[in-house]
């Protein structure tokens, strides 16, 4: 009754969107009413198999054959491409911030595919998921990539109604997306990726096409490029037992707890969020010795399985309940899914476990410094650590809110300094940093409220801590 009810008056107006974004929100949301309790039974949780986790370095060491560019012309990079820059204190699609010598994220990825095209004497096409949010934005900025040997293609997430918290209701009164209306709608996680293209049609292209595979990540994860590796894995498993999905996992390390890692369960692979733990056992999902590796999000997914399974609508993938709070003050939750969760429904899925470096993601500030700095060098579009670093690791970089918005981060450095030699850096409060510092071991600098420390130019700090009141005045 209560679906009944729901789904009457006040919904009315959500027939008017494309049907399939409403058949698709109608199907989340009555299974999000079905739902009691956690999704998973924590005594079922067992360690995957090794023979489901293959490590890279083994993957590695087969040598790559000489049809490599066969394997390419049935690949197609896909990008979410969804998400926009706010948290960083930008304007429009995340995709367009400056990240490495003036070339933006999106930017990083053409010339990565252009030069696999060109290498290879390839096609290896380039499809970004965008939302309601970037899609306007980004199909302006595509215009200049015109002259690259890059194919490049876009669809649309679904988009679906924020629901009040209280009364299960839409808080979208009509189908307008500004002034009030801006908050009442949101595109539903990366989860909506195999229905959104299965409905915009071009799955159905890129298979007639001849392509047989995505290789899905990030737009912001600038470790994650094509691996001829993988691919070559991917390509060479025996015809009966056809791998349909491979999630690339890495190492985790205590920045990591939150994240999601992959579990046995019903004798099937499966994704393990946060958000599907019971209470009780969030300490234990956190800890690094019984889940040691975690999803980078880097998949690789068959298409022609992804048209199956969603024609037989069996892609079963749990609910994210993401509560939020308006400008006004409203609770309300929005309901969300996640790409890799469908890990369970394809066949012969493996995990494979990749080195740190295909996990880079730029979420913060202090990621950017990263990236932008000499720890990394630039080729082709790809970042790779500087071979000058005497440990791969990278650094641990905490910077306060004073760095949050990427103006005021740049603001404060008149150049990045140099992290060659760098363990950890934690800057907190009003600080600037001159030309040429140089910043080695464990360095942390604080200064206090209504205090300012300017680091001067050609500074090396080493193992410091630096507090207090330092103003270097120009004369």
């Amino acid at each position: 009754m209560l679906l009944i009810k729901i789904f009457s008056e006040p919904w009315h107006f959500l027939f008017q969107i494309s049907k399939k974004d409403f058949e698709g929100f109608k199907n989340l949301f009555h299974r999000f009413l079905q739902v009691k309790g956690p999704s998973v039974k924590w005594d079922k949780i067992h360690k995957p198999p090794e023979d489901l986790i293959h490590p890279y370095d083994k993957i590695k060491a087969q040598a790559l054959p000489d049809s490599v560019a066969a394997s390419l012309n049935k690949l197609v990079v896909v990008k979410l491409n969804g998400g926009l820059g706010t948290s960083m204190g930008c304007k429009g699609p995340k995709s367009v911030i400056s990240v490495r010598n003036e070339n933006t994220f999106l930017d990083l990825t053409v010339h990565q595919i252009e030069h696999l095209n060109k290498t290879f004497n390839v096609d290896v096409p380039l499809v970004l998921m965008n939302s309601f949010n970037t899609d306007e934005d980004t199909k302006k900025i595509l215009q200049k990539y015109t002259h690259h040997r890059v194919h490049i293609h876009t669809f649309n997430q679904s988009r679906y109604p924020r629901i009040n918290k209280e009364s299960l209701l839409p808080v979208a009164k009509d189908l307008g997306m500004h002034g009030d209306h801006a908050d009442a709608w949101y595109p539903p996680g990366h989860g909506d990726i195999y229905a959104s293209f299965y409905n915009s049609g071009l799955l159905d292209q890129l298979i007639a096409a001849g392509k047989e595979y995505i290789f899905v990540s990030n737009i912001d994860n600038l470790g994650a490029t094509v691996d001829l590796f993988i691919l070559n894995h991917l390509m060479t498993q025996p015809k009966d037992k056809r791998c349909e999905f491979i999630m690339e996992v890495t190492d985790k390390t205590r920045a990591d707890v939150k994240g999601g890692t992959l579990i046995q369960y019903d004798d099937k692979l499966r994704l393990l969020e946060i958000a599907q733990v019971p209470k009780a056992h969030v300490d234990e999902f956190k800890s690094v010795t019984k889940f040691k590796i975690f999803n980078t999000n880097n998949l690789w997914i068959s298409l022609a399985a992804i048209k199956r399974l969603h024609e037989q609508n069996t892609m079963d993938m749990e609910i994210i309940v993401n509560p939020k709070t308006l400008d006004g003050g409203l609770n309300v939750i929005q309901l969300e899914t996640a790409v890799g969760a469908a890990i369970k429904a394809f066949d012969n899925a493996l995990g494979v476990n990749v080195p740190r470096s295909r996990f880079l993601p730029v979420k913060t500030s202090s990621d950017l410094l990263l990236v932008m700095s000499n720890l990394y060098s630039l080729d082709a579009g790809s970042l790779t650590m500087s071979k000058k670093r005497e440990f791969p690791s990278t650094p641990h970089v905490k910077l306060g809110s004073s760095f949050t918005k990427v103006h005021d981060f740049l603001m404060r450095f008149e150049s990045i300094p140099d992290m060659l030699e760098l363990d950890h850096l934690t800057v907190s409060g009003d600080v600037t940093f001159g030309k040429n510092v140089s910043l080695k071991g464990t360095v942390i600098i604080i200064a206090n409220h209504g205090d300012r420390i300017d680091i001067p130019a050609g500074a090396v700090l080493e193992n410091k801590i630096v507090s207090g009141n330092l103003r270097i005045l120009d004369h």
